[in-house]
């Protein structure tokens, strides 16, 4: 095992938590609600973010069109941030990494107080909010914001995606992730690079992130703590990270199975719901403790491919006993 019990069960806990936060989020219907106001139905919009809306999908065709936007997206994103990290251009990074956290702290926040959303009195606040959590975060290294903002931002993030993907488009997105996944960590180790560039220069790091000393230093530590060598020990700190990818993607696979309403087919009776969306965190679940228990100190592992196993296996499962 790559970490201690206690640490590997708060990354999983952190993992699941998101994901239910991301059901909750998706289900919301952040950008648009309808409620019954004196037996009137009224529309509750927030104006800010409908720069943000995803575009509606008019036929089966656009599903396609838009997958192949989000891989080109992607790839792009990818080049871009190596591109700033090779030249180390830090304040555009940072500048980056604080409005989209910014922007997908707004989109959770406006989940959670829905019923708000169109009133003033809601988002000014949950402006200045996101902004300041998003400043802290960035600018100010702060262990209890940073997982804290993490719970937050992926949720809202995949409020974006999740009405322009299908399950077959999704689940074709899980595979390529997969595959870049394994080439980004196994072959060309640029994803070891890009994640220790962003801890040790930027001060921030998209996705969970827990340090711990060893329990052997920490009995070393008691020790020498009366002794004057202990002031001058350096002290090496262990890091369990969980990248903020690894998170994303089931949540934008179960908020897909959530709100899917006509079967594919090969899976004729798979309609999709809260309970098959279940087995899908439950799956992802599975495949990450599985990686956490199996792998060693010291090495590095792509998440994606045992998610994505997972994944599937909560699909294939969840057809036949639903």
């Amino acid at each position: 095992m790559k970490h201690n019990w206690k640490i590997t069960f708060l990354l999983l806990f952190m993992f699941v938590l998101t994901q239910f936060i991301g059901l909750y989020v998706i289900d919301s219907h952040v950008f648009e609600r309808t409620r019954v106001v004196n037996g009137v139905n009224e529309t509750l919009t927030n104006p800010i973010l409908t720069a943000f809306e995803p575009p509606p999908v008019q036929q089966a065709s656009d599903f396609s069109v838009y997958l192949v936007s989000i891989i080109f997206a992607f790839i792009l994103a990818i080049v871009i941030l190596f591109l700033l990290t090779k030249f180390k251009v830090d304040i555009i990074l940072r500048f980056w990494f604080f409005m989209v956290i910014a922007i997908a702290l707004f989109i959770t926040f406006n989940a959670i107080f829905t019923n708000y959303i169109s009133s003033l009195y809601f988002i000014i606040p949950a402006v200045v909010v996101s902004l300041v959590l998003s400043f802290f975060k960035v600018f100010k290294r702060n262990f209890l914001i940073h997982n804290f903002t993490e719970l937050l931002i992926y949720p809202g993030i995949a409020t974006l995606f999740v009405p322009i993907l299908n399950l077959w488009s999704v689940l074709i997105l899980l595979l390529i992730i997969s595959a870049y996944d394994i080439w980004a960590v196994w072959h060309s180790g640029i994803m070891q690079k890009m994640a220790k560039y962003q801890i040790n220069n930027l001060k921030v790091f998209s996705g969970f992130f827990i340090p711990y000393i060893p329990k052997k230093l920490r009995m070393q530590l008691k020790k020498l703590k009366k002794s004057k060598k202990a002031k001058d020990r350096k002290i090496k700190v262990n890091i369990a990270i969980l990248g903020g990818g690894d998170v994303i993607f089931p949540i934008i696979t179960a908020g897909v199975v959530l709100t899917m309403k006509q079967p594919i087919s090969l899976l004729p009776g798979f309609v999709g719901g809260l309970l098959p969306a279940l087995f899908v965190i439950a799956g992802a679940t599975l495949g990450l403790a599985l990686l956490f228990i199996f792998s060693e100190k010291k090495k590095f592992y792509p998440a994606m491919p045992f998610i994505t196993a997972g994944i599937l296996f909560g699909i294939i499962l969840s057809y036949f006993l639903l």
